[in-house]
């Protein structure tokens, strides 16, 4: 299985909340080579299980998950003039995406735009030529230029609660020297690395002591909903998240292939059991692990254990650059979460009792 191939296609994928089709196809032609059993379930999830040769109780069986959406818009007015206004799906602001290209998912059609903020040639009379001129750009300055009609959006399905994306057009990853550049890699790079360990495991199922179960969730971005429904259903008392980690002085992070183990959030603090498992998996796999406590974070695993519907949780990071914008991950930092996940996975038990 080759990393960059697969990071591609994803990346090229759409995938905003509630709408990770085209995701969900990329990433299920992958885990069908290797699954015992495959589906989607009723929230979106797609999800796959490898089985343990030495499987021992339902409850010991571990989720990975990882998750289908990316940050987007949403339209909230479509205008007399053919311009769509637009909030926020998931933890963006427009600094995110800048005056950039965008696709918009109607209903009927898929329509091109352009993200504006307005001609930087004004006066600042208008308000929201004073924020553009500030450099401090707020959603209510935002705009979809569509150059058609209301009627003409309306035959396309274009309504209030529209996905509007970036567009394909600017959906290639950049090299840059050692690393790779793109938005979204939040999540298509840990939806890289789940993909990969599910092959690693396979490979070495003689050795798993447990059942995995690969969930890859819809709405992280938003309200961690698939994550919680799956969770709720599928056996295991376990939740592992995979995830982009901040590359921040605050956190003491590096860019590097080294991955993030996340120690708490938002949200919460992660299982000490799982966090000592993790870190000691990382070792084993040949890497230096970056213990973190990233304060302004979140994942499915946090929120899942936040709601009593996990016993233990815990969270490994691909160490990333400029989170929720164009991101950075070094190849190498792939590989090392998979690498090192596929040691968690085969060896999840630690001499730190769980509650200790």
């Amino acid at each position: 299985m080759e990393i960059l191939p697969l990071l591609e296609a994803l990346l090229h994928a759409r995938g905003p909340g509630g709408q990770e089709d085209e995701v969900r196809v990329v990433a299920r032609s992958m885990l069908a080579e290797v699954c015992d059993e495959i589906f989607t379930d009723n929230a979106g999830n797609l999800v796959g299980v490898i089985r343990g040769a030495n499987k021992g109780s339902p409850d010991a069986a571990i989720r990975v998950m990882a998750h289908l959406d990316e940050i987007a818009m949403i339209v909230k007015k479509v205008g007399q003039d053919g311009t769509l206004e637009v909030m926020a799906l998931g933890g963006a602001q427009p600094i995110c995406f800048g005056v950039c290209p965008v696709d918009i998912l109607g209903d009927a059609l898929v329509l091109p735009g352009v993200l504006s903020y307005g001609s930087m040639h004004n006066s600042g009379h208008s308000a929201n030529g004073r924020d553009v001129l500030s450099g401090a750009v707020k959603w209510q300055d935002v705009y979809v230029v569509t150059r058609q009609s209301k009627q003409a959006l309306e035959q396309a399905g274009v309504r209030p609660g529209t996905r509007v994306v970036l567009s394909q057009h600017w959906r290639k990853p950049f090299k840059v020297h050692d690393c790779i550049a793109a938005h979204f890699l939040d999540d298509r790079a840990p939806l890289a690395a789940a993909l990969y360990c599910a092959h690693l495991l396979q490979n070495r199922r003689s050795e798993l002591h447990q059942d995995v179960w690969f969930v890859l969730t819809t709405l992280e971005e938003e309200s961690n909903a698939g994550a919680m429904y799956a969770a709720a259903r599928l056996p295991g008392d376990t939740t592992i998240a995979v995830e982009v980690g901040p590359v921040l002085d605050e956190y003491g992070t590096q860019l590097s292939a080294d991955p993030i183990i996340n120690t708490g959030d938002q949200k919460g603090y992660y299982s000490r059991s799982v966090v000592q498992a993790l870190m000691a998996a990382t070792r084993r796999a040949g890497f230096t692990p970056q213990p973190a406590l990233l304060a302004d974070f979140a994942s499915d695993a946090s929120a899942v254990l936040s709601t009593g519907t996990d016993a233990w949780a815990g969270c490994i990071a691909i160490p990333t650059e400029n989170t929720h914008g164009f991101e950075m991950v070094l190849v190498e930092g792939i590989t090392a979460c998979s690498l090192s996940l596929t040691e968690y996975l085969l060896r999840p038990d630690t001499d730190v009792t769980p509650w200790g």
